[in-house]
């Protein structure tokens, strides 16, 4: 034993630390300043660029079993990885609904890993800038401030926090103790046909399944259609399932229509339904001063998903569940294992926040959210929300005036539908058609565009959540289609 005790004194203790800080600070300033410059210049950049066959070699190499020095680490970092983005940063992605991230945000990343608190509770710094985040989202969306919630990592994950205490809410038994097997009466969730599909994801992952998620049909505006739902919670009853939970969109992905929210309240409340908001698009229109009003109704919620990584710019990912019965909650997600016993004082002491959804271990995410809204301040969120609002009309303004476009429908927020319509196309050609403009926007790096499907109708998609874009972006975006249209449009260019 002595022997071994020798043995291991002889061996050097290692660290993680370098062993020059003076050469790591030098290298941090350089790599700051690169990331200000990176921010500062990317109009200039293409929106988004395929990799060169070497680079995504490059990505195929081995584990590294030996060191290489961090400067020679950054530079691949600066050679292979940052030239070739997503794009959401740039003012023309318009593909899907991102936020832009702001520097404020990056600089509270990067702040949250150098303290590197895990944030599944305790009595620390962290964990009460988590909670006051929290405290400020219920706030902009008119919640009291009795109400709980939790940040977590996305829109997906903030519904399905919010479906959870629905269903375990309605389900007449404990649902954690006996399982969904041991519900009387099934279940049923409703939600208008044009909702996210991370709902079914959620369907499926409570146990209950995907036909426990009744779709509505929409009406000419795509909300869901009242009557409709009125007759189907009717029929449910009648045939021996249990109504439980109205999810209202706050803004549907692929066209930004906003149901009734109001409306749904008073009929939840009627039909004794747990009425959950999914705000993942638009619930934070609620700041907008030129746009509250068309989510006024979304303070009746018993839950609510939104996201501060879309119109709050927060670099990904950051989400947030709220919940107005606290207790209901707290009782759907606590479990104190010994090891996890809170403390009269110390570190154990604080609120601890696993006890408000899935994860035990979360990290610091919500830093980037504070400083960011310390910085800018709530009212400038607001107007960059009725900024995006209204480009979006003026967007489609452009569209209705070029003949070779045609919108596909009225924009109600900022996601904008349209397609390339060269005489008298149609089908699965017509599709074709505008695919390839979508993808020759991309590869040339002008803009960014998705596309979808509304009412069976195949367009592409311009969602303007970027503080960024200026309008000069959407006439160059305009002119870009238009001179593509034409080009594809003379013999034997739609294959080149």
């Amino acid at each position: 034993m002595d022997g071994a005790h020798e043995t291991l004194g002889m061996v050097a203790e290692e660290t993680l630390d370098p062993s020059d800080w003076a050469d790591v600070q030098t290298l941090s300033h350089r790599i700051v300043d690169d990331a200000v410059a990176y921010l500062r210049d990317v109009r200039d950049r293409p929106v988004w660029q395929e990799m060169p066959g070497d680079v995504k070699a490059f990505f195929t190499a081995p584990l590294p079993r030996s060191p290489a020095s961090l400067a020679d680490v950054y530079g691949e970092v600066a050679e292979k990885v940052m030239p070739y983005p997503m794009g959401n940063i740039h003012p023309r992605f318009w593909s899907w609904y991102m936020g832009s991230s702001n520097l404020a945000g990056a600089l509270g990343d990067f702040l949250a890993a150098i303290q590197g608190s895990n944030l599944g509770g305790g009595n620390h710094a962290a964990a009460l800038v988590d909670g006051q985040v929290v405290n400020w989202c219920k706030e902009m969306l008119g919640f009291p401030a009795s109400a709980s919630g939790t940040l977590v990592s996305g829109g997906s994950m903030a519904n399905i926090i919010g479906l959870t205490v629905a269903r375990n809410t309605k389900a007449g038994i404990n649902v954690r103790e006996h399982g969904v097997a041991a519900i009387e009466k099934p279940l049923r969730f409703y939600g208008s046909d044009q909702i996210h599909s991370c709902h079914r994801k959620a369907m499926e992952a409570l146990g209950l399944g995907n036909q426990a998620l009744r779709r509505i049909p929409t009406d000419a505006s795509l909300r869901i259609d009242i009557g409709a739902l009125r007759a189907a919670i009717a029929e449910d009853r009648k045939a021996g399932f249990k109504p439980a939970c109205v999810i209202g969109n706050a803004g549907t992905v692929n066209t930004g229509a906003i149901d009734s929210l109001q409306v749904l309240a008073k009929l939840a409340h009627e039909e004794d339904l747990w009425f959950h908001v999914d705000g993942c698009i638009g619930a934070l229109i609620a700041i907008a001063p030129q746009n509250a009003h068309r989510v006024a109704g979304i303070k009746w919620a018993d839950s609510i998903a939104l996201d501060p990584h879309k119109w709050l710019h927060a670099p990904f990912e950051a989400g947030c569940a709220l919940v107005r019965d606290a207790l209901a909650h707290r009782n759907t997600f606590a479990v104190t294992p010994e090891y996890l016993e809170s403390a009269p004082r110390g570190l154990a002491s604080g609120q601890w926040l696993h006890d408000y959804g899935m994860q035990t271990t979360r990290g610091f995410r919500a830093l980037k959210v504070w400083m960011a809204l310390k910085e800018h301040g709530i009212e400038k969120f607001g107007r960059l929300i009725d900024q995006n609002i209204a480009q979006a009309g003026y967007l489609a303004e452009l569209i209705v005036d070029e003949p070779l476009l045609e919108l596909v429908v009225p924009p109600t927020i900022n996601i904008v539908c349209f397609r390339c319509r060269p005489g008298d196309m149609t089908g699965a050609t017509l599709k074709a058609f505008n695919t390839e403009i979508m993808l020759r926007l991309q590869e040339q790096g002008i803009a960014a565009l998705s596309d979808t499907t509304v009412r069976g109708e195949h367009c592409l998609r311009v969602a303007i959540t970027n503080h960024r874009t200026r309008r000069e972006d959407l006439d160059l975006l305009v002119r870009e289609v238009v001179r593509l249209v034409r080009e594809m449009g003379k013999p034997g260019a739609a294959s080149s």
